[in-house]
């Protein structure tokens, strides 16, 4: 290990909060612009909300619908609110891919040569994959009400959306460390897939977990999709909240306390 990476967490406690805060916004900046320049990085926050909505409202939508007793219009109303809990997962995965991309093509090793806080270039990746994910989340809810979702509560919805992008960050730093820790982008692309597949299709996000056999509706109890997709269905639509909101909170929380430290500390520490 190089000296100059023995003396990184140094530099950064040399560094203020305004220092940080700067430098993040720098970042931040940097990181729009490479998107206005290759507006097709932007293509699956676009595209996903769409087909995802008229994929399950309108393949699904009637089977699922009868069985909660409202037909397709029925299922409008339960999977949107899901769909949301879906989107801060599914999107979650950029941040590793591009974080792995940036170390291949060499950027990192320049941003790493740089007097910068080195938190600083991970919290501008979570910010600007948030933005991603806030525009996914506009899309949706826009072909959500062309395909008959009545938005309830203005204030609920608001709320959903914020309980989804406080989960989304947590589960970002858990795909910055594998874009840390792994070698390409395809291998985090491959682990992402093993992760969300079971957490997604194994939760209440797309139909109820009633019918379920007994050992997967106990993972789907354990599941924080399944807490965050019902706490915002009852923002949204009514129902209860309490219990589904505080268990996604914790669950963000313990997230974040875990994984944020090992994503810092690996990127400190990568050759």
């Amino acid at each position: 290990m190089s000296s100059a990476t023995l003396t990184q967490p140094a530099a950064d406690a040399r560094i203020t909060l305004r220092g940080h805060l700067r430098h993040t916004g720098a970042l931040v900046r940097r990181n729009l612009l490479w998107i206005r320049q290759d507006p097709e990085s932007m293509f699956d926050a676009l595209a996903m909300p769409i087909v995802f909505t008229l994929l399950f409202v309108y393949v699904f939508g009637g089977s699922i619908g009868q069985a909660l007793g409202g037909g397709q219009d029925g299922y409008v109303q339960y999977v949107i609110p899901g769909m949301i809990a879906m989107m801060s997962m599914t999107l979650s995965q950029g941040v590793g891919t591009g974080f792995s991309q940036d170390f291949n093509s060499g950027v990192m090793d320049r941003f790493r040569s740089l007097p910068i806080g080195r938190g600083s270039v991970l919290f501008a990746k979570i910010s600007v994959e948030l933005m991603r994910m806030l525009f996914a989340t506009s899309v949706l809810m826009v072909v959500a009400v062309l395909v008959g979702f009545e938005i309830h509560s203005w204030p609920g919805l608001f709320a959903a959306v914020g309980l989804s992008t406080v989960f989304a960050s947590s589960i970002m730093w858990v795909f910055l460390t594998l874009g840390v820790i792994l070698k390409s982008a395809q291998s985090v692309q491959a682990m992402g897939f093993l992760v969300l597949f079971p957490l997604q299709f194994g939760s209440s996000i797309f139909a109820p977990t009633q019918s379920m056999p007994g050992w997967l509706q106990t993972f789907t109890d354990y599941n924080p999709l399944s807490t965050l997709a019902d706490a915002a269905r009852g923002l949204m639509v009514g129902g209860p909240v309490a219990h589904d909101l505080w268990v996604t909170l914790a669950w963000s929380v313990l997230i974040t306390a875990v994984a944020a430290p090992v994503a810092i500390h690996k990127f400190r520490t990568k050759n």
